[in-house]
């Protein structure tokens, strides 16, 4: 027997001395990490037995109250037969309580389950008593508990005294089985344990002596091509005469390096152009782009981002994007890029406006780039979008509308206010009167009418129409306005004066939009010159066609008036939509449209308006027309 553990013992020497350093490490951490797994599991089962008392100890307590509390007053009235009943119904009810007995004040037990049948409670008994704690407060309305050890384990004992009316009756003794549930759950986990620490020594020995003895030198050598791999040597090859997987895997290694040796060079030429592609494109979009890792080092930026930050000077990739970003985007999106590289966010969006380099409104798109397996974040895409037109416009449109809602709103009142004055007081107003009222709602009207008008037509002119252009004969144009207001003219006392050269040549564009331009122009002139004044309408070619010009000089149309004049600090807004020199001078009355017609219709002929002007001196607008050939 001893000779035969002799050889068992120097058996496993010698398993041992061939086992490599790691592997003599890797068992010794096994033993120490079961060892502190097993004790964690058994300081876990104490922990749940434990656990198990305290439970077993609040639902004996709270148990017990809750058949002292239906008991009591039975007891107090002397009805024991009662009591019984009830108690005999409360034990066969649950299988938790062991056992319940009744005592008296002097600790006599009258009462007891399964120790007592009430069928002989009159027969001659050997008297049974209670023996109580010491530390047992009679006069306490909290019970007692306390456990102690069976053959069939641990009995919480739960002693409750019965107090009515201040006046103790006795106590009521109930033993509360342990739970069984927890009690097999202990049992079955320190058995599980047990069976587990055996098995993974089992293993870990079998898995020693297989590493000894077949697999250590393969793995070194696979280690090494790995590393030789790893490292760019696709020259690499194993030579072992081994069979099974371990062969097979070497032979799959051998050939595995050989393909990469023969697509090395392909591969990186793949890659380069497919990166050239990716950086053209990025280069060319309209948008800014950003790339950065999760450390918020640019990776990649493209020529509009550059422009839009002012990085056109700063070599930034590389850099943290937060310390070149201006103040007012890096305030907006620093704790939006932290959470988002702690894939807290997916994306986000940001309106930020910039003062500097230039006043404008961007658009900042956050969306992050996630592994193949779309489980991890690799970076953050930024996208940068200016949007200072989009928001200009916005806010155009929104003055338009109200603007528009304004000026439709007070003539309309004014109509409404005379018709009710007609409607109501008609007959108490006077003829005169009543034609002044007519009068007045005659003139809203055609105000109303000149503004709905003057809507219509800018919409027109905005809407993308598509207008048919021809030669047009400008005398005729000129005439045709000249008779229109040369009766308004009259009346308020200004003369009108046409100055226009012999020949005009015929000029390209639409004869409708530019008779409205005439009737715009000249119209203004009138209503803001007083009498007496002049308003002159000239149209001449600016210089003769010569030999050595391919085109002929435009033709020049002026508006001139001796009127009011334009302030300078009002000369670039008066083509606003609505603005109107009335605003300052209180005077007269006007849609505000009818210079942004204007400008749209020579927009249209690829024109532009221009004009001089001095406070009580006059304006001259003036416009150039290409000639029709």
């Amino acid at each position: 027997m001893l000779a035969l553990l002799k050889t068992i013992r120097e058996t496993i020497a010698n398993w041992w001395s061939d086992f490599t350093l790691q592997t003599k490490l890797l068992a010794a951490a096994t033993l120490v990490v079961s060892l502190a797994m097993s004790g964690l599991t058994f300081w876990a089962v104490n922990t749940i037995q434990q656990d198990a008392q305290v439970n077993d100890t609040r639902f004996g307590r709270d148990l017990g109250l809750l058949l002292a509390a239906n008991v009591t007053p039975l007891i107090a009235e002397d009805k024991r037969q009662e009591v019984a009943q009830f108690s005999q119904r409360f034990y066969s009810s649950t299988s938790s309580v062991r056992y319940m007995l009744y005592a008296d004040e002097t600790g006599e037990i009258y009462y007891g389950i399964p120790f007592w049948e009430t069928e002989v409670e009159t027969s001659l008994t050997i008297e049974r008593r209670i023996e109580l704690p010491e530390d047992y407060a009679k006069e306490s309305d909290k019970p007692m508990v306390r456990q102690h050890m069976t053959p069939d384990g641990s009995v919480t004992d739960v002693f409750v005294p019965l107090i009515a009316d201040r006046k103790y009756l006795g106590v009521l003794a109930i033993g509360i089985n342990p739970n069984q549930t927890a009690v097999i759950s202990t049992n079955f986990t320190r058995d599980v344990t047990i069976a587990v620490f055996i098995t993974i020594w089992v293993m870990v020995i079998l898995a020693g002596v297989v590493n000894a003895l077949t697999i250590t030198k393969p793995i070194k050598e696979l280690l090494v091509g790995v590393k030789q791999i790893a490292a760019g040597n696709f020259k690499q090859r194993i030579d072992l005469p081994l069979g099974g997987e371990l062969g097979e895997l070497i032979l799959s290694f051998n050939d595995m390096a050989k393909r990469l040796e023969s697509y090395e060079e392909q591969n990186i030429e793949e890659l380069t152009a497919e990166k050239a592609k990716l950086e053209t494109l990025v280069s060319t979009i309209a948008d800014g782009a950003v790339l950065i890792d999760n450390n918020m080092q640019v990776i990649l930026v493209n020529p509009t981002a550059k422009r839009i930050f002012a990085w056109e000077s700063d070599e930034v990739v590389g850099c943290n994007v937060l310390h070149h970003l201006p103040p007012a985007v890096q305030m907006e999106i620093s704790r939006t890029l932290y959470e988002m590289a702690a894939g807290e966010s997916e994306s986000a969006e940001f309106r930020i406006a910039l003062n500097q380099p230039t006043q404008r409104t961007i658009r900042i798109l956050l969306t992050t780039v996630l592994d193949l397996q779309r489980e991890s974040v690799k970076g953050i895409a930024i996208t940068v979008q200016d949007i200072t037109r989009e928001v200009e416009l916005n806010e155009a449109k929104s003055q338009f509308i109200s603007n528009v809602s304004h000026e439709l709103r007070t003539p309309l009142f004014n109509i409404k206010s005379f018709i009710e004055t007609l409607h109501d007081y008609g007959e108490d107003l006077s003829t005169e009167q009543r034609q002044e009222f007519l009068q007045t709602v005659n003139h809203e009207t055609d105000r109303l009418t000149r503004l709905v008008n003057d809507v219509l037509d800018l919409s027109k002119l905005e809407s993308g129409r598509t207008y048919n252009f021809d030669g047009v004969d400008l005398s005729q144009a000129i005439e045709q306005t000249l008779r229109t207001y040369q009766l308004n003219a009259k009346d308020k006392g200004i003369e009108l004066i046409q100055e226009v050269s012999v020949p005009v040549p015929l000029v390209l564009g639409n004869y409708d939009l530019l008779l409205q331009v005439l009737a715009n122009l000249v119209g203004n002139a009138l209503k803001f010159t007083p009498a007496g004044g002049k308003v002159a309408i000239r149209a001449y070619q600016l210089n003769p066609k010569s030999a050595e010009q391919k085109s002929s000089p435009p033709v020049r149309v002026e508006i001139s008036d001796t009127g009011i004049g334009i302030a300078s600090e009002d000369q670039q807004a008066i083509f606003d939509r609505f603005f109107r020199v009335e605003n300052r001078v209180h005077t007269l009355e006007g849609t505000g449209l009818g210079l942004s017609i204007v400008r749209n219709i020579m927009e249209r002929h690829h024109s532009k308006v221009n004009l001089v002007s001095e406070v009580g001196i006059g304006t001259t607008f003036w416009f150039d027309l290409s000639v029709f050939e």
